[in-house]
């Protein structure tokens, strides 16, 4: 099949997985998660509707009960899954892929994740066994329920004066378009001050640019908006709305981990909650630099949802982000919102403004080291691969920390490397950090060296 990753099943529709798989899964699903009770939503993707079909399907086939909310951002069915109790939600969607994908995300009580190794595993195990269905199902209901004003009003509680900013706003042609103005309001012309949309009008085809904001292109059109419209911010969510990232007044675009420092100001600064900040193994050295003196004990664990949420929950962090643009926090159930996080850092940047500061400059002051960016390599052989450069630079240098539970991260004085396969692509990636450019460029061209001996670089 191929299409069950460590987070969530994905891939190519008719092609890495099919309606079969779908039902099966919907089928499955309530024996995994012990429920007659299964919550659905789903993005705009052409695929979706006929997924959700399949997916009802199954699921009333084994006696069990749908509540299905319609088109959903992937954090309202987070929401509706924890308030209201649900063991077993899915919301369809294949996030930030290209158009020909989509998938099914599995959350559980408290809209926990339901990765590979929780039971989505086991369900693929079943459906290759050939654990069969039975012949005269039985009969499950159908109810639509509608969560869209009361997210938005939980939304509202987050939102604050903007009017002092001039906010350039891509909406990728995903699902926050279906709440945002709800939210913020409608945009304005060009010329005037307020928000400045692009791109809001749901579309599964993607028509203007593939919904990841972390693709370098996909972010050309929001820049372009910035310098025209003389933005003080942009922002960009992706497909399903769990991510957002930000480019500045200069249009440059933020690295996503820096935002998690700078929303340090609200959470630690403005309501003066101390606590743990939980951060991925790809995050910069600034970041815990920055947040240590406000009063937060820093937490570094996996790359993923299917990991952080739970972290984030076992630790009872305050908040957490990812280099990927997923923020996680204590106050939406543990859970990641796009929405929520972009809420929260227009606050600070309104903040900021007042104060006669800009996001480039607070930026500044936060970041104070030399970035590789995470690198990708098309690589078979993947553990060989980090061995040999986890092992290189062990024989030359000894690390202060040393960090193996996503891939390896090893931190040495003056700079440090994170190498880890990708759970979602056929990738090994490879981040640095250092303290000078010139130190930087020499341990990146080392590690490519080695890396490019199994395989290619794809940036």
């Amino acid at each position: 099949m191929g299409a069950f990753h460590a987070y969530d099943i994905r891939g190519v529709y008719g092609v890495d997985f099919d309606g079969d798989i779908v039902y099966k899964t919907g089928y499955f699903l309530p024996e995994l998660l012990k429920t007659r009770k299964v919550l659905i939503g789903r993005d705009a993707r052409v695929s979706s509707p006929e997924i959700r079909d399949f997916l009802i399907k199954g699921i009333t086939d084994a006696g069990a009960d749908v509540y299905d909310i319609g088109l959903a951002t992937t954090p309202m069915v987070y929401y509706a899954t924890a308030k209201y109790g649900y063991k077993a939600s899915v919301q369809i969607t294949a996030s930030h892929n290209p158009r020909e994908y989509n998938g099914m995300k599995v959350s559980t009580l408290n809209a926990s994740p339901v990765g590979y190794n929780d039971g989505l595993g086991l369900i693929e195990k079943w459906i290759n066994e050939g654990r069969s269905v039975p012949v005269v199902p039985k009969t499950g209901s159908v109810t639509s329920v509608d969560i869209r004003k009361e997210y938005v009003d939980f939304m509202m509680k987050y939102k604050c004066d903007y009017s002092s900013l001039n906010i350039g706003m891509d909406l990728s042609n995903g699902m926050a378009a279906l709440v945002i103005k709800d939210i913020l309001g409608e945009g304005v012309k060009s010329g005037e001050r307020g928000i400045h949309y692009i791109f809001d009008e749901m579309d599964g085809t993607f028509p203007n640019h593939e919904a990841n904001p972390l693709v370098p292109k996909n972010i050309v059109s929001l820049q372009k908006l910035v310098a025209a419209e003389k933005c003080d911010v942009g922002v960009i969510y992706d497909g399903d709305a769990d991510r957002v990232m930000f480019v500045d007044e200069k249009a440059e675009f933020v690295s996503p981990d820096l935002m998690i420092a700078l929303m340090g100001d609200y959470w630690l600064g403005e309501k003066g909650i101390s606590g743990k900040v939980l951060q991925d193994i790809r995050s910069s050295r600034s970041v815990g630099e920055y947040l240590k003196p406000m009063g937060a004990e820093m937490v570094t664990y996996k790359v993923g949802r299917a990991f952080a949420a739970r972290k984030l929950r076992e630790i009872d962090g305050v908040y957490g982000g990812e280099l990927a643009g997923h923020y996680y926090f204590r106050d939406f159930f543990y859970s990641d919102s796009g929405i929520m996080a972009s809420l929260i850092l227009l606050h600070v940047i309104a903040n900021l403004k007042k104060s006669g500061k800009t996001l480039s400059g607070k930026i500044s002051e936060i970041d104070s080291y030399a970035g590789s960016g995470e690198m990708n390599f098309r690589v078979e052989r993947k553990s060989e691969a980090m061995e040999a450069v986890k092992d290189y630079f062990l024989s030359i240098e000894k690390p202060l920390v040393v960090m193996d539970f996503d891939g390896y991260r090893l931190d040495f004085k003056d700079w440090w490397f994170n190498i880890r396969p990708s759970n979602t692509e056929p990738y090994l990636r490879f981040i640095c950090e250092a303290a000078d450019p010139e130190l930087l460029e020499e341990k990146k061209n080392a590690a490519c060296r080695i890396i490019e001996k199994f395989g290619k670089a794809e940036n």
